[in-house]
């Protein structure tokens, strides 16, 4: 399986970087070819994606889940994918979120993509999207703080930003953050190839992700 791991440091608290990414309805603004999730329960998230031209629908299993801490995955169907955000306090205001992602590659040419770094620098292209949508907002959308051990959901966590709820964030509207443009984007000029593997229709990296609030 191809690899990727890429990191970023985020300029808001640890809880407040956490709880974002448990709200997966928000992922489309600012994860790169995910049109459309859908949570089926606790555990279980549906995607439609669109990456080089390829219309996809897969499921995929949360098997752990560590507030503030991990957010563990695993997908259902193909193509295959599986990975691991870490979260770590590096200040009261600072968090640094990692992303390690393993993926099986449909085809040669994405096979080459990820020989040549094409799926780590979407990844990373799209932690820069994370941090310019949490970094804009005062706070985090929501917040889904229960642990989940071997796939099935183990109890509410305690402690600091537990008590985070829909309330406190419905004042600022989700629309005001839809448009989170980079001025960097993901370069193909590198790739040995005379045609770019963006355009093939078969290239098509599989993004991290996280659950909505509501159950």
């Amino acid at each position: 399986m191809a690899t990727v791991q890429e990191s970023i440091n985020v300029s808001v608290p640890l809880s407040q970087a956490y709880n974002q990414w448990t709200q997966f309805e928000d992922f489309p603004h600012f994860m790169s070819g995910v049109d459309d999730v859908r949570q089926l329960d606790d555990t279980t998230v549906h995607f439609q994606t669109s990456i080089g031209g390829v219309k996809r629908e897969y499921d995929a299993r949360i098997t752990v889940q560590q507030p503030d801490q991990r957010v563990t995955w695993e997908s259902l169907d193909e193509p295959r994918n599986a990975g691991t955000v870490w979260f770590e306090a590096l200040n009261p205001t600072e968090t640094k979120v990692s992303v390690e992602l393993a993926w099986e590659p449909d085809s040669a040419v994405e096979k080459v993509g990820a020989a040549v770094g094409l799926d780590s620098r979407q990844v990373a292209s799209d932690l820069k999207r994370f941090k310019k949508f949490i970094e804009e907002r005062e706070v985090e959308t929501g917040a889904w703080r229960d642990r989940v051990s071997d796939g099935a959901v183990s109890g509410a966590a305690t402690g600091a930003g537990a008590a985070t709820t829909a309330a406190t964030t419905a004042e600022i509207p989700l629309d005001a953050t839809t448009a989170v443009p980079l001025e960097e984007e993901v370069g193909y000029d590198a790739v040995p190839t005379e045609q770019p593997v963006n355009a093939d229709p078969d290239m098509a990296t599989e993004p991290p992700f996280g659950k909505h609030v509501q159950r």
